[in-house]
């Protein structure tokens, strides 16, 4: 059976999304985060598509882990690519905060993306959302040239992260939700630091970078 997520009213809403962000949020983000949760709320009753818990600890653990990101992402980034978005988390959430950050929504399950579709035009957010396997060679439809890549829960193989950080900008990031221990990667990328997650001992956020700011010589395959 399904879990059906708490009501909530916009002013508790926005106070404790704002308590969660480390950095401030205006009104309109606060608008398209509650209208995602409340789509989030009408899907989930017949999708599971988070898990359960109170209003407190989904907030915290699906919201308030994407915000965390928001330090970490490139200044100024322009083109973000979400990998295995689920339920919108971080992609949707991070569109929200930072509404020039056009977003690409990756999702193979066709039930969450159509979901992913529908949340990103209720909450109004310049979201492509992509009903794609990411794998190589990767689909078509992703950016040529891309700023930040986010994975919450999607593991990957070295060869298709290298493909990808073959499409990061110099200066971009790879951001992704880890625990303990480091995912196996490609030397093309390394790590420019981390950032615990909060409430965890283990889980944090692993920024990555290009292992060389000049273009990487092996072409996509």
């Amino acid at each position: 059976m399904a879990f059906v997520l708490p009501d909530i009213s916009r002013a508790n809403f926005a106070k404790e999304i704002r308590q969660l962000s480390p950095e401030p949020l205006d009104d309109q983000a606060i608008t398209a985060l509650l209208a995602h949760y409340r789509e989030l709320a009408l899907w989930n009753r017949r999708t599971n598509l988070i898990g359960p818990g109170t209003r407190e600890e989904i907030l915290a653990r699906h919201y308030g882990e994407s915000l965390a990101a928001l330090p970490l992402l490139p200044a100024g980034a322009q083109r973000g690519l979400d990998l295995g978005s689920g339920a919108g988390f971080p992609g949707i959430v991070l569109a929200a905060a930072r509404p020039r950050l056009e977003m690409t929504l990756v999702e193979a399950r066709e039930r969450k993306w159509a979901f992913l579709s529908t949340a990103a035009r209720k909450a109004a957010l310049p979201c492509r959302c992509l009903d794609a396997r990411v794998q190589v060679p990767l689909p078509s439809g992703l950016p040529e040239t891309i700023d930040v890549i986010t994975s919450r829960a999607l593991r990957l193989d070295p060869e298709t992260w290298r493909a990808l950080a073959n499409r990061l900008d110099a200066d971009g990031r790879v951001l992704l939700w880890a625990g303990e221990h480091d995912p196996e990667l490609p030397a093309e990328l390394v790590s420019c630091g981390s950032l615990p997650l909060a409430g965890s001992e283990k889980r944090r956020i692993l920024a990555l970078r290009r292992a060389s700011s000049e273009p990487l010589n092996q072409t996509e395959p």
